[in-house]
């Protein structure tokens, strides 16, 4: 099967209330190192300067990755899914992805399983 591109104005925020959910995953390792949201801004900062910009729901302000630890996501390659509603950001990952200190955002395992 082809891959083809995708244009921002392809993409669906509206489904998301203006935003979509951005699974980051290490280009090295594979690893999943966090997920968070992006909308129109974020993405096309993200695209212009080449490094990971989300948009913070909590603080309601465009935020890039590292900005204030060092820990930056340089990309390699955004994917996009099916439904164009949710996006893949390969990065080259600088440092933790966590704002805990860990590597990844993913570190603690669910109970009773």
């Amino acid at each position: 099967m082809k891959s083809k591109k995708v244009d921002i104005e392809q993409l669906d925020f509206a489904k998301g209330n203006g935003l979509i959910p951005v699974i980051v995953q290490d280009c090295s390792t594979k690893e999943v190192l966090m997920l968070a949201y992006t909308n129109v801004e974020a993405l096309k900062k993200t695209l212009e300067t080449g490094y990971a910009h989300y948009w913070s729901r909590s603080r309601q302000a465009l935020w890039m990755k590292g900005e204030t630890s060092g820990n930056t996501q340089k990309i390699r390659e955004i994917l996009v899914d099916c439904d164009y509603d949710a996006l893949l950001f390969i990065v080259e990952q600088k440092g933790n992805a966590c704002h805990t200190g860990q590597r990844t955002c993913f570190h603690n395992q669910l109970a009773g399983q």
